[in-house]
């Protein structure tokens, strides 16, 4: 099974760093071994209801230092449409998506910085306080 390297936020503030085999956008919960979890520890359950996103990562460190790019690089076209969130706890995400539909639980975005450590997030969208095409 493909184990995605993820970063689950919740809405509370809590953050959790681990893998993933089983999320998919259309069920109420999926399974995270957290990064420091015994090799025979037994996956904890997530619920979508509490989770602000989930950030699908290329490593676990990132880097708190680099400056977050909230803009489209000039003269690179996009693919699907621009779109900006806004979090209910203020936090701002810019990117692209394909496929938002404000009456699903959650949608995906592909950041619009291309040296994010993020490859895409899945937003929950109750978490959200506005959502807009840019």
């Amino acid at each position: 099974m493909i184990q995605n390297k993820i970063v689950v936020r919740f809405q509370d503030g809590r953050i959790l760093k681990g893998q993933t085999g089983d999320f998919l956008p259309t069920k109420p919960a999926f399974h995270l071994t957290p990064v420091e979890a015994a090799p025979d520890a037994k996956p904890i359950e997530v619920r979508i209801a509490e989770v602000k996103a989930i950030f699908f990562v290329k490593d676990f460190a990132g880097n708190r230092e680099r400056k977050k790019v909230q803009e489209f690089p000039a003269g690179k076209p996009v693919v699907g449409r621009k779109i900006r969130v806004l979090f209910q706890d203020g936090e701002t995400l810019v990117g692209t998506t394909q496929g938002y539909d404000p009456t699903r639980p959650g949608f995906f975005v592909i950041p619009a910085d291309p040296a994010s450590n993020n490859d895409r997030c899945f937003v929950v969208t109750c978490a959200t306080r506005q959502v807009s095409f840019v």
